[in-house]
C-alpha cells in the first residue's frame, strides 16, 4: 500500500528524526532527535543517530513514555500532515498492537494511585499530609 506524496515527487529516503515528526510520534523535530539520541528509537533492532536515512520498508521500534511501538515504514512525506494522513505513513505490527491494547486495559483496570485527584489538596487533606510527614 503506497502513500502518495501531496504536491511533490515521491521521496526515496528521509532523516529519521524528521520522519518521526511528520508521522506525529513526537510534537517537535528536536524532541524526535532527542529521543533518537537517547536510544528510544531503534532501526532493525539497533540504535541509530538522528541523521540516519529512513526508507519505506524499514522496521522501527519507538519508545514514547512507557509505550513501545513496533512499526514498518510505509511511506515518506516532507511535511507534517493531519493525524489521519500521518497514520498512513506506517503500519503497526500485530504483536505491538496487542501489547499496547493490553497495557491500556491494565491502566484502565488498575489506575495509578492518585490519578483521580485534581487540583490542590483541601484543608483537611493538608492536615493529614502534615500529620503523616511530621511523624516520620
Amino acid at each position: 500500500m503506497a502513500v502518495e506524496q501531496i504536491g511533490q515527487a515521491a521521496l526515496a529516503s528521509m532523516r529519521i528524526d524528521k520522519w518521526l515528526w511528520t508521522a506525529r510520534f513526537y510534537k517537535t523535530r528536536s524532541l524526535a532527535a532527542q529521543a533518537v539520541a537517547a536510544g528510544h528509537v531503534k532501526l532493525a533492532g539497533h540504535t541509530v543517530k538522528a541523521a540516519r536515512e529512513l526508507r519505506p520498508g524499514d522496521e522501527l521500534e519507538i519508545g514514547v513514555g512507557d509505550t513501545v511501538w513496533k512499526i514498518v515504514v510505509r511511506g515518506l512525506n516532507e511535511q507534517r500532515r493531519p493525524a489521519v494522513e500521518a497514520q498512513r505513513l506506517y503500519g503497526e505490527t500485530v504483536e505491538s498492537h496487542q501489547r499496547r491494547a493490553a497495557q491500556q486495559e491494565a491502566r484502565r483496570l488498575a489506575p495509578a494511585p492518585g490519578s483521580d485527584l485534581r487540583g490542590r489538596p483541601t484543608k483537611k487533606a493538608r492536615r493529614l499530609i502534615r500529620g503523616f510527614t511530621d511523624n516520620c
